[in-house]
C-alpha cells in the first residue's frame, strides 16, 4: 500500500518548482483560453433602463473597441448614446479604460459612475461633468411599519434584557412582558403589527449548536498556526427550535403558540401581519422536509390554523421548487407543488386551504415564478419541457392566467433563455443561446410575447477560426428505458477520427438542480482545459437530479449513493455507439462537493467501469455535511443507510486510482469528511494520493496546482489516444 501527500505550496514544491510544473501544464491552455476568449464578443449584454422605460443604454463590444448604445424601447432603434471622442478623451485623462458603471438616466440627463471610483460624473450633451450624487428613484421606508425594536406609531419600543421582553412606551414607562426566558430557552425577533397594537415575538429553545474546529496551517499574517471555529450544525443535531408569542400593549394575556402545529420542525419562517393587524402567518417546515404549511393565528379570536398544507412521502424541496405567493393579503395563495407528479403552480383558498384550480399542467414542469400581475391576475413563470423533443432544461418564459386560461409563450426561440424586464413592465429584452449558437438579443412586447425588434446577435465565426468546438447533445434512455437522459460530448482539440480516445466524466449529482449547464460559453472550465488535453469530455443528468417529475428527481430520496450511476454509464455506451473513438475501458470522473463523494464513489460502487477519479471537497459521509442539504434528501431522523452509504464506510472497495484534495479551511463541507475517507483508505490497505491546500477553501481543488496535478494524474493512469484498431 502507497499514500501519497502534497501540501500545497508546502512540503514538496518550491514556488520556482510551481511556476514550472504550472507552466507545463498549464500554458497552452491559458493561451488558448486567450485566443478564443478575444474571438467573440457581447456574450454578456447588460441592459441599463431609463427611469420611465422608454429606452436602455447597452455596451457594445467592438473589434479594439466598445460602443455605448441606446435603443427606443418602443421601436429598437438604436443609436450611440453620446459622442464617444470626448468620453474616450475624459477617460484617457484619468488614465482609465472607457468603462461606465451605475449608469441612471432619463430625459435631460445621464449619470455614471467609473470601476474603482465613487465619484458619480454626468453627459450634459457636450462634456463629462462631476456632480455631487447618484440621481436616484426615491423610496418610502416602511421597514418598521412590519417590524422592528419600535412600533410603527412611535409611542412603544422593545426591549430585551436577560432572554426576556420589555415593552417601553417612551413617553411614560415600561412593562416586563415575560419572566421565563433562560439562555438556552430565550425570546427574540421582534414582528410589529401594523396598527401597532400588538406583537409578535419569536421564543427560541437552543439546541446544540455543533461547532466545527480547524487548524490554518500557514497563515498569512503570523507564524505560527491559528485554530478556527464556527457554527456548524450536522445531520441528526438537535437544533434550535422556534414559537411565534403574540402580546398585546393593553395588557392582554398573551397568545401562546399551538406546539402541536409546529412539532419536529426544521425551520420556521418570518412572521407577517395581515393588513387587519388581527392575524399572524408564518412558513412551517418539518424535519425530514416531508411537511410544509402556511400556518395562521387569529389573535382577536385567539385560534390557530393550517392555512395551506403540503405532504410528501418522500420530500419537499422548500430551498428550490415551493413558492408561495399571497394574493390580496391572504385571501388566495398561489402554491407551488409536485402532488400531482411534477412541479406544477395551483390557487388555493386563503379562507378554507382548498385548490381552487390547478393553474398549470402537464408533462413539463414548472421551474419557478419571475412575476405576479395580481390586477390582471396573471402570472409570469419560467418553465421546462413544454417542447416536445426539445432540451428540457431549457428556460422558457410564459404568461399564464390564475383560472389556468390564456397561456402565452414570450421565449419561442430555440434555446435557453433569460430575460430583462423594463421598469415599466412594457417590453423585455429576451437573450437565448444554446452550446452551439451564441446569444441572441431580442426586444418584445411583455404583454403578448411580440417581436419589437432584434437587437445584437452573435457571430461565431471568428472563435470557429481558432479551432474552438462546441459540446454536442446527446440522449438516452435511463436504466429503465423509461426517461429520456440529457448531457453532451465535448470532443477533444485537434480531433483525429482515425483514434480511441479515453473518457472524462465531470460529476455534479447534486439533486437540489440539473447540472449541464445549457447556455452558450467558450470555455467550460476544466471541462474544456481536460479536452484541450486529449480526453472526451462528457457532463450528464441522470436521475435523482432536479427540474424533471418526481419519480426522476426523487430517485435521490434516502438513495444519494446512486448518483444517477446506472444512467451516466448506459448514455457513456449509446454515446460509444455513435462515437466509437470513445474508449469506455478509459473512463475517469471528477467532482467537487457532492461531485466529489460521486467521482469517488464511481470507484467504490463502479469501479468495474471507472478507472480513475479525482475528488475535490467531497462530503464523502452525509452526517459529517451540513444539516439542511443532507437531511434534505437523506431523511431524518438518522437511519442506517446513511452509514450504508457512506464513502467512508466503503472505502475497502475502492478500485482504480484516487486522487483526493481538499482546503484545511473549508467552511461549506467539514474538511474532516476528507480526512476520514484518508484514514479509512489506510486502514483498508488502499492506494491514493492527497492534496491539502493550507488556508483554502470550499473548491480549493480548482486552484492552479492542484487543478494542473488532475491534469496530469489523468494523463498519467488514462494515457494517450491510442489507433481504433488498438
Amino acid at each position: 500500500m502507497r499514500f501519497f501527500l502534497t501540501l500545497y505550496l508546502g512540503l514538496m514544491l518550491s514556488a520556482a518548482a510551481e511556476h514550472g510544473f504550472a507552466e507545463r501544464i498549464n500554458g497552452a491552455l491559458s493561451k488558448d483560453y486567450a485566443k478564443q476568449s478575444a474571438a467573440i464578443r457581447n456574450l454578456n449584454l447588460k441592459p441599463y433602463w431609463a427611469e420611465d422605460g422608454s429606452s436602455f443604454i447597452y455596451r457594445k463590444e467592438i473589434k479594439g473597441g466598445q460602443r455605448y448604445i441606446i435603443v427606443d424601447a418602443k421601436t429598437g432603434e438604436q443609436k450611440e448614446a453620446f459622442d464617444h471622442k470626448i468620453m474616450e478623451a475624459f477617460f484617457a485623462a484619468q488614465d482609465k479604460k472607457m468603462e461606465l458603471h451605475h449608469m441612471v438616466f432619463g430625459e435631460g440627463y445621464f449619470e455614471f459612475r467609473i470601476k474603482g471610483d465613487r465619484e458619480t460624473y454626468q453627459w450634459d450633451g457636450e462634456q463629462v461633468i462631476k456632480v455631487d450624487s447618484p440621481r436616484k428613484k426615491q423610496q418610502e421606508e416602511q421597514e418598521r411599519m412590519h417590524h422592528g425594536p419600535v412600533s410603527p406609531d412611535g409611542k412603544w419600543r422593545v426591549d430585551f434584557r436577560e432572554h426576556n421582553v420589555v415593552l417601553v412606551e417612551l413617553e411614560k414607562g415600561e412593562k416586563v412582558l415575560t419572566s421565563d426566558g433562560k439562555p438556552d430557552h430565550y425570546y427574540a425577533q421582534v414582528k410589529w403589527a401594523p396598527d401597532s397594537s400588538r406583537l409578535a415575538v419569536m421564543k427560541v429553545k437552543a439546541g446544540q449548536r455543533r461547532m466545527v474546529t480547524v487548524v490554518e496551517s500557514s497563515p498569512k499574517d503570523q507564524l505560527q498556526p491559528k485554530v478556527h471555529s464556527w457554527r456548524y450544525d450536522k445531520p441528526g443535531d438537535v437544533i434550535d427550535t422556534r414559537a411565534p408569542w403574540v402580546f398585546y400593549v393593553d395588557g392582554r394575556d398573551p397568545l401562546a403558540p399551538d406546539l402541536s402545529l409546529i412539532e419536529n420542525q426544521f425551520s420556521l419562517g418570518k412572521v407577517w401581519w395581515r393588513s387587519d393587524s388581527k392575524r399572524i402567518s408564518y412558513d412551517y417546515v418539518e424535519r425530514g422536509y416531508g411537511k410544509y404549511y402556511v400556518l395562521e393565528a387569529d389573535t382577536e379570536a385567539r385560534s390557530h390554523r393550517i392555512a395551506v398544507r403540503e405532504e410528501s412521502d418522500t420530500y419537499i424541496f422548500v430551498g428550490g421548487n415551493s413558492y408561495r405567493y399571497d394574493v390580496n393579503d391572504g385571501e388566495e395563495y398561489i402554491w407551488a407543488s409536485e402532488r400531482d407528479g411534477r412541479n406544477h403552480l395551483y390557487l388555493i383558498d386563503g379562507k378554507t386551504g382548498a385548490v381552487k384550480n390547478q393553474i398549470t399542467k402537464g408533462e413539463w414542469v414548472v421551474f419557478d415564478v419571475e412575476r405576479v400581475d395580481e390586477d390582471n391576475r396573471r402570472i409570469l413563470f419560467i418553465a421546462g419541457g413544454m417542447e416536445k423533443g426539445k432540451d428540457p432544461y431549457y428556460r422558457k418564459y410564459y404568461w399564464i392566467n390564475f383560472d389556468g386560461t390564456g397561456l402565452v409563450e414570450l421565449t419561442p426561440g430555440d434555446g435557453t433563455h433569460e430575460l430583462f424586464l423594463s421598469p415599466d413592465d412594457q417590453v423585455y429584452i429576451d437573450k437565448y443561446s444554446r452550446y452551439d449558437m451564441a446569444p441572441v438579443y431580442e426586444l418584445r412586447n411583455l404583454k403578448t410575447g411580440s417581436l419589437i425588434k432584434e437587437i445584437l446577435r452573435v457571430d461565431l465565426e471568428e472563435l470557429k477560426a481558432t479551432g474552438w468546438q462546441a459540446p454536442i447533445a446527446f440522449t438516452a434512455k435511463d436504466r429503465d428505458g423509461k426517461f429520456d437522459v440529457w448531457g453532451y460530448v465535448l470532443f477533444p482539440k485537434d480531433f483525429d477520427p482515425t483514434k480511441k480516445y479515453p473518457v472524462i466524466e465531470n460529476i455534479y449529482a447534486g439533486p437540489h438542480d440539473q447540472h449541464v449547464y445549457k447556455p452558450f460559453t467558450v470555455w467550460r472550465g476544466a471541462i474544456t482545459d481536460l479536452a484541450h488535453r486529449g480526453f472526451i469530455m462528457v457532463r450528464i443528468d441522470g436521475k435523482g437530479t432536479g427540474k424533471r417529475c418526481k419519480e426522476f428527481s426523487h430517485f435521490c430520496y434516502k438513495n444519494i449513493v446512486d448518483a444517477g450511476f446506472p444512467d451516466r454509464i448506459k448514455w457513456m455506451k449509446e454515446a460509444a455507439k455513435k462515437y466509437p473513438q470513445m474508449d469506455l475501458e478509459r473512463v475517469g470522473i471528477y467532482g467537487g462537493s457532492a461531485g466529489g463523494q460521486n467521482s469517488t464513489g464511481a470507484l467504490l460502487f463502479h469501479g468495474d467501469f471507472y478507472k480513475v477519479a479525482v475528488s475535490d471537497c467531497g462530503c464523502h459521509d452525509n452526517r459529517m455535511d451540513k444539516i439542511w442539504w443532507n437531511e434534505q434528501w437523506m431523511d431524518w431522523p438518522i437511519g442506517p443507510h446513511y452509514a450504508e452509504q457512506s464513502n467512508v464506510t466503503n472505502a475497502a472497495k475502492l478500485k482504480g486510482r484516487l486522487l483526493l484534495t481538499v482546503g484545511e479551511m473549508d467552511r461549506n463541507v467539514d474538511p474532516a469528511s476528507t480526512y476520514q475517507l484518508a484514514s479509512a483508505l489506510l486502514k483498508a490497505g488502499k492506494e491514493y494520493e492527497l492534496i491539502v491546500v493550507p488556508s483554502g477553501g470550499h473548491g480549493a481543488g480548482e486552484q492552479l496546482y492542484p487543478r494542473c496535478r488532475r491534469v496530469q494524474f489523468f494523463e498519467k493512469w488514462l494515457g494517450a489516444p491510442t489507433p481504433m484498431s488498438h
